[in-house]
């Protein structure tokens, strides 16, 4: 008995020492990766940027200190650090051109779009770029088409078939589970309720997808044409042979490819493009490296500050903590730009915006802290992928709008969705029953439909939403609500449409912005500073759970495009039941 105590108490230590011995391991390996992150980097001469696309892009980096548990199939990128890296690589005398590695990388039309670009500025400086890639997924080939020379593995394909929308619907396993989603909206182009209530697009959805899908795949085809000297009509011929299923050689032979080369080869290929001989060394200088070069810019000393706010995600009154989740809190918005309105050094805002929309309620409040704040310093809105919906409500009201000819925009009107789960109740074999003191007492109850009354109390309140929606539009666009109804509705359209439509000023990207915003501050020397402030390392470190973190991860991974749809299915409880938004996936592949 002495013999198996003695054991289990040195087991019982045992586990206790090994436990704060990994722990104290984990935070030391911590604390190193956050300190080494931070130290600037030294660029060599002959040096190469290297931009590996493996992953998914996001408007901001943001450290994550779980991140390298989940291995590197699941690296995030900034849009912001490679905007930025992009232009200290032109700027720098001793990096002579950008290796674009091309895998796979989760991004909208218009991101990719705004890198291109950035790209395309690079070339102007006479140095090169370089693409490669085992397999081009279609966006990622529409990003390096810019490039002078376009290698892939003499194995490889070109995912090169045109665009496609495929919605997912959940009216039959709603009605399996006894659930009916209520629908009270305004906007005949509003499709964001359908997948709940249908199991095929409307004909109105399907004419507005089929618009911008249209315009879409005409920006990319205009895009790839010009750099690779190929018509929009072969570009278009060459689609409908499904090229990913032919030999590579066709690839070269159709004029998108260059060079068939294999991986290992492509730094004595690069070697060549910089001038150096094979046995030389070449520094390659990775996405991190090129965030820690020290810009070649003397010091500001006017005070003068650009402010760039970044607000991305969905609208809601309040955040999620989880930092898988990217959404626009309201709350906190308006704070910060009621102090950016009172800071006096702040001479101009840029609002980048990337949303679908969310909440009508929490985009009215921010709507109004723009208002607020464009009464004091001119406000001009940068949109990303997305600007629609809430995301078009909170934008509306700058002096200046800019958009991307991708960028998905416009989606003015709003719904309402509520689920009568009595079907779920009568067949788990719950009954209800109520006292109430007055007719609508117990308004909302899940456990049964609404009645008539009610249904046109809440029809009512979503018509109200959308005609003070309409106002706002139509105050900021100095455009009738009448002539703004026609193009309202719900519909959704591209920037380059939206342009047309007189909902959108300019288009371009984050740099044409900021470029409108100082001109209109009147200021010579300026501070561009982006806010809200990141999260430090720490702070992250301390408020994030690493199984909650680890666990959506893995969701994400595993259910690829039915990830969003299920996540708002599984915090419907959390939402605001009126909603200004977008379809909750558009499935544009």
């Amino acid at each position: 008995m002495k013999d198996f105590l003695k054991f289990t108490l040195a087991t019982i230590t045992g586990i206790i020492v090994s436990s704060v011995i990994l722990f104290f391991l984990s935070i030391m390996v911590l604390f190193s990766m956050a300190s080494s992150s931070e130290s600037e980097t030294q660029v060599r001469k002959n040096s190469v940027m290297m931009l590996n696309l493996n992953g998914t892009l996001n408007e901001r980096s943001q450290e994550i200190p779980f991140d390298f548990l989940m291995g590197n199939e699941y690296k995030s990128y900034g849009m912001d650090d490679i905007l930025a890296s992009i232009k200290k690589a032109k700027e720098h005398e001793d990096i002579k051109g950008i290796y674009l590695e091309a895998t796979s990388l989760n991004a909208g039309v218009a991101a990719c779009e705004e890198i291109r670009n950035a790209l395309k500025e690079f070339k102007t400086s006479g140095k090169f770029i370089v693409a490669y890639s085992d397999n081009y997924t279609q966006g990622l080939y529409y990003l390096s088409s810019v490039a002078d020379k376009v290698l892939m593995n003499p194995q490889g394909m070109i995912e090169w078939n045109g665009l496609s929308s495929t919605p997912v619907f959940f009216k039959d396993l709603l009605e399996k589970i006894g659930v009916e989603m209520q629908i009270f909206k305004v906007g005949t182009y509003k499709s964001a309720v359908e997948p709940f209530i249908s199991t095929e697009m409307s004909p109105a959805n399907r004419e507005q997808i089929n618009a911008y899908l249209t315009s879409i795949w005409g920006q990319i085809t205009s895009d790839v044409a010009e750099s690779r000297n190929v018509s929009v009509e072969s570009l278009n011929a060459i689609a409908d042979r499904m090229l990913m299923f032919h030999p590579a050689e066709e690839s070269v032979k159709c004029g998108l490819v260059d060079t068939l080369i294999y991986k290992n080869d492509v730094q004595s290929y690069l070697k060549t493009m910089v001038g150096i001989d094979k046995d030389d060394s070449m520094p390659v200088l990775g996405l991190q490296d090129m965030i820690n070069v020290k810009k070649n810019v003397p010091k500001d000393k006017s005070g003068n500050i650009i402010a760039v706010y970044y607000a991305y995600g969905d609208i809601c009154n309040s955040a999620s903590s989880d930092i898988n989740e990217q959404s626009i809190d309201a709350t906190k918005v308006i704070k910060d730009l009621q102090r950016l309105k009172e800071n006096k050094d702040v001479k101009a805002v840029v609002l980048r915006v990337n949303s679908p929309g969310g909440s009508a309620f929490a985009s009215e409040q921010i709507w109004y802290a723009v208002s607020e704040l464009k009464k004091e310093k001119p406000v001009i809105v940068s949109m990303g992928d997305y600007a629609a919906s809430g995301g078009y409500y909170i934008s509306c009201n700058a002096d200046t709008i800019v958009a991307e000819p991708t960028t998905l925009t416009g989606s003015i009107g709003i719904f309402g969705m509520f689920p009568n789960a009595k079907g779920l109740t009568d067949k788990i074999g719950l009954d209800f029953d109520v006292v109430k003191t007055n007719h609508y007492a117990d308004f909302g109850m899940l456990n049964r439909p609404m009645n008539y009354g009610e249904k046109g109390l809440m029809q009512m309140y979503v018509n109200n939403g959308y005609d003070l929606f309409l106002t706002r539009c139509s105050e900021g666009r100095g455009i009738s609500k009448e002539e703004l109804d026609k193009i309202a509705q719900g519909r959704v359209w591209t920037g380059s449409k939206a342009k047309e439509l007189g909902l959108v000023d300019e288009l371009g990207g984050l740099d044409k912005a900021l470029e409108i915003a100082i001109a209109k501050a009147g200021v010579d020397a300026y501070t561009v500073m982006n806010y809200p402030a990141k999260k430090s390392f720490f702070d992250i470190l301390t408020s994030v759970r690493p199984d909650n973190y680890i666990k959506a991860r893995i969701l994400k991974s595993a259910m690829g495009e039915f990830y969003r749809p299920f996540s708002v299915l599984e915090n419907f409880n959390k939402c605001d039941r009126i909603q200004a938004r977008m379809p909750f996936e558009l499935n544009i592949q």
